[in-house]
Formats: structure tokens, C-alpha cells, sequence
């Protein structure tokens, strides 16, 4: 069960921030090839990092065909769809925050497999969750959204580390995982609603 349910998170994480990348790319009126390569950044570039980081070769997706398919498709069906999907903003939003907290929990994992530290882990499961994005708006040419607004990369550390203090109970795993998701996507909504952001810093 607990395999089977870390699994499916690596589905649904995949699928999000393939959606999220490809309505990303639509907003800059990219061509077809060029927002299925954003999709495509979006969905496995904070995976790729994570797994050359730890000497996890070669990387997953490339052995993983389901992943390679989800994000085709999903980049296919926001291309198809995705003016009506533009209008559901707040959907968008569920989408990114969701992809957030799965893929936090899919960085975490790898970390308690190779028994690394807690503040590895944590690193790992942020990593794997935000650098996809910080691609993405790179090549976008945008300033990338962890850098600059809002509480992003923090809700990853807060669930994160929760995630890795609850792995050392007798909580059932997949609980454990369902509870720390939703913790990440509470916290960025919380954030977006009461706009809420680390202090900026600048010199006079």
C-alpha cells in the first residue's frame, strides 16, 4: 500500500506541474513544441537535480515511461484546453500548490532511503518540489516566483520537516503523507490569501 501510495503522489505531482508549466508557457505564447518543453522542465527538473545530487542514475523519468506519458498528455490537454482552463485561476493555483506538496513529500522519501540527515532530507524534498519551477520561469524570462513573493520554498521546509517527524512515529505512513501535503497547500493558501511573504532585503 505504502508503495503503491507514493507512486500515485508521483503521478499527481507530475501531472500538476506539467499542467502548471504548460499554462505557464500558453501565457507567453510559446508554440506547441515549446510549451510541451516547459511542461516537460515544469514536471522533472526539480527531480533531475534531486537524483543527480544523489547519485540516483540515471535520473527517474528516464526508466519511468508512465511519467513521460502523463506529462505528453497533460501538456497536450492544457494546449486543447487551455483558454477554459485560464479561466479558473484559482484552479491553476490548486494545481501549483498541490504539485508543491506532492513532489515535497516525493523529495523527503528519497532522503529516508539513502538514511540521510533530516536537513538533507528536507533540502531534498524542497529541491524536488521548487527547482522544476525556478527553470521554468528562467526560461521563461521571468524573476522565479520562490525568489521574490509570497511563502513558497518555506511551506516545503514546514511540511517537509513535519513529514520527517511524523516518519519517525508509529503513524501510519500513508497518513503521514496525506496530512503533510495538505499542510503545504493550507500554507500556500494562506500565504496567497493574506498575502503573506518573507521580508525583502535592498541596499540604499
Amino acid at each position: 500500500m505504502y508503495t503503491s501510495f507514493l507512486s500515485a503522489i508521483d503521478i499527481m505531482g507530475t501531472f500538476a506541474f506539467a499542467v502548471s508549466g504548460a499554462i505557464s508557457a500558453m501565457e507567453k505564447k510559446l508554440d506547441p513544441f515549446g510549451t510541451l518543453i516547459i511542461a516537460f522542465v515544469t514536471a522533472i527538473g526539480g527531480g533531475t537535480l534531486r537524483d543527480v545530487l544523489v547519485g540516483n542514475m540515471p535520473v527517474t523519468w528516464l526508466h519511468n515511461e508512465i511519467s513521460i506519458l502523463v506529462i505528453f498528455w497533460s501538456a497536450v490537454a492544457a494546449m486543447l484546453f487551455g483558454t477554459y482552463l485560464n479561466q479558473f485561476k484559482t484552479a491553476l493555483f490548486l494545481f501549483d500548490a498541490l504539485g508543491l506538496g506532492l513532489f515535497t513529500i516525493t523529495g523527503v522519501e528519497i532522503g529516508l532511503k539513502y538514511a540521510f540527515s533530516a536537513s538533507i532530507c528536507v533540502a531534498l524534498g524542497t529541491i524536488t518540489a521548487c527547482f522544476g519551477g525556478i527553470i521554468r520561469d528562467v526560461l521563461l524570462n521571468k524573476l522565479p516566483l520562490i525568489f521574490h513573493r509570497e511563502v513558497y520554498a518555506l511551506a516545503c521546509i514546514v511540511g517537509g520537516s513535519v513529514y520527517y517527524l511524523l516518519y519517525r512515529t508509529s503513524l501510519d505512513k500513508d497518513v503521514s503523507m496525506i496530512i503533510c501535503i495538505l499542510l503545504i497547500v493550507v500554507i500556500r493558501i494562506i500565504a496567497v490569501r493574506y498575502k503573506l511573504a518573507l521580508p525583502r532585503l535592498g541596499l540604499k
